[in-house]
């Protein structure tokens, strides 16, 4: 099924329904709810998602995991999506929050080959199989950390969310500290228990998060760099491969060209 709407076949007794939609740069997918739970696959460009436990940043081939009911906002920059809406007694994924996915090559394949599963499919058949295996392969898909975990105390979300917009390696506890009226101490252990990393992690996945949807739209690694406040584009050539295992560089060629399978 290609670019129709979910409610059109929702109502379909099957456990899984899957959907390609291909999104022009820069739309905006508003806050919303799905009765079922969600696997949501970009094969290009980048899908920004925020909830109300976090900001994700899913970069091409990869994947992300939403709960059912879960409300959510994605920002599409120039994606062709595979969707899996799965009800949730089949959920393979016994989480409430969202999470980022490895998309292996068996998985991929097994994506692009749902896109041909009709809404009434055979459950006894070979689409049934590919449904199965399908569900098998998302329940054992690993995680990727990139996420920003989104605190419940008000005033330290009002934080996080401010930084989030204007987000600086050489923001410091102190200041963050300070503008909550809170020990040092007392700020630094609120911060771990409420997000479960601490400030300079955080930081960092935030400045990382920033980064992604900023080279894809063509500024440079210098640029991107220095904006968000690294002393060099090599300091954060080095944080960014070791987030994510790939320079920038060739994150970017992946991401617009798609030659990452």
């Amino acid at each position: 099924m290609h670019n129709i709407p979910l409610d059109s076949v929702d109502a379909v007794a099957r456990p899984l329904l899957a959907i390609g939609t291909d999104y022009p740069p820069g739309t905006l997918l508003d806050s919303h709810t799905h009765r079922r739970a969600q696997m949501l696959y970009g094969m290009t460009g980048l899908m920004e998602v925020e909830t109300e436990d976090g900001a994700w940043v899913i970069p091409p081939y990869s994947g992300v995991w939403i709960p059912a009911g879960k409300r959510h906002r994605v920002r599409m920059q120039g994606v062709s999506t595979r969707s899996l809406y799965i009800e949730p007694d089949a959920a393979p994924r016994p989480g409430t929050q969202c999470e980022a996915l490895v998309v292996t090559p068996l998985l991929h394949q097994l994506l692009l080959a749902s896109l041909a599963l009709p809404a009434h499919y055979d459950e006894q058949g070979r689409d049934g199989a590919l449904a199965r295996l399908l569900l098998h392969e998302v329940g054992l898909a690993r995680t990727m950390p990139l996420c920003a975990p989104m605190p419940q105390d008000p005033q330290l979300a009002a934080l996080c969310k401010a930084f989030l917009e204007t987000p600086h390696i050489r923001a410091t506890p102190q200041a963050w500290a300070r503008q909550s009226h809170k020990s040092l101490r007392t700020f630094t252990r609120l911060f771990r228990q409420q997000t479960g990393m601490s400030f300079g992690a955080w930081r960092q996945q935030a400045c990382l998060l920033a980064a992604l949807p900023r080279l894809l739209a063509g500024r440079s690694i210098t640029q991107v760099a220095l904006d968000l406040g690294y002393d060099s584009p090599s300091a954060f050539s080095t944080m960014f491969r070791k987030r994510l295992g790939r320079a920038p560089s060739d994150f970017i060629r992946a991401s617009l060209t798609g030659d990452e399978r």
